[in-house]
This record gives C-alpha cells, structure tokens and sequence, in this order.
C-alpha cells in the first residue's frame, strides 16, 4: 500500500485528498502525476524518520521525472537524508545536483556551507588551523551565495560572517 494511502494523522491525510483533487484536475503527463506521487511519499517518510523508505520513493520519482526544477527538489531531499546521517560526501554530492538543476536553491547552498563549516571545525580538533580556515572559507562563500538568494532567512549565517570578518555588505 502506498505510504498516501496510509497516513495516520489529519493533516497528513488532509494533504494527501488535496494532493490527489490536484492530480485529477491539474493536466499532467502520467509520469509526472507518477513522479510526484513518489515525491510526496518519499516527504512523508522523510518527514516521519523513515530514511530508507524516503530514498526508495525519491529514486523511483526521479525515473520519470523530467524537469530540471523538480530534480532538483528531490536530489535536495536526497542530500538531506545523507546529512542527516552523517553520510557528508554523499550529501554533497546531491546538493551540488540539485544546484546544477536549480542554482537558485538557496537551502542546498545552506546545507553545503554547513557541512563545510563542520569540516573545519572537526579540522581544528585535529589541530589542523590552515585546512580549517580554508574550509571556513569555503563555508562562508556558499552562505554569501544562500544570503545573496534569500537574505532574510540566514540570519545566523550573516552573524556569524560578520564577526569573522567575511561578510562584506
């Protein structure tokens, strides 16, 4: 049974009845109808920790899904199923896909500074400065990018650029 058809709560239920009203009236190729249907199961699996069932759905949506926009949605959500754990190449792998297709995807820059940014931290623990700072470096070059797409949402990135000297208004 596909995981639509079995939401337990009733805003997920809510969004599924919509999420098909749309799909019938909304005119669609079938593999796009098809590509969001996996979609849509791979963000409620997502959504409740279910990883593995999350990537199932996203691979398979990616099968016929065609546009480059909503690829790079779903190689997003890939990327942060691999962050979450802790699978960081990976992450960055999906992410640098998702912004080939969409290079204004501003979360996907956030993400990659982020794990940059850990990079260099995990550097400084290794008692390795100059490999930090580069990666810190690069850290801060992706958040200008995210802070130059969306520059009320990176709040704390823009802070903390500022205090290292990185941010230039």
């Amino acid at each position: 049974m596909p995981r639509s058809q079995r939401n337990d709560n009733f805003i997920d239920k809510t969004f599924t009845i919509v999420a098909d009203i749309l799909l019938q009236i909304i005119p669609m190729a079938s593999g796009e109808k098809k590509a969001f249907t996996y979609y849509r199961d791979g963000v409620s699996a997502q959504s409740e920790g279910e990883y593995a069932e999350a990537l199932q759905n996203y691979y398979e949506a990616m099968r016929p899904e065609i546009d480059p926009y909503d690829r790079s949605y779903i190689l997003y959500n890939i990327g942060l199923i691999h962050t979450s754990n802790g699978e960081h190449t990976k992450a960055l792998e999906y992410y640098f896909q998702a912004l080939e297709r969409n290079p204004s995807l501003p979360q996907a820059l956030n993400n990659t500074a982020l794990i940059c940014h850990y990079r260099g931290e995990q550097a400084i623990q290794q008692g390795d400065p100059e490999i930090a700072e580069a990666w810190f470096d690069q850290a801060a070059e992706y958040w200008k990018q995210a802070i130059a797409l969306a520059p009320s949402n990176y709040i704390e990135a823009q802070n903390r650029l500022k205090i290292t000297g990185r941010f230039r208004e």
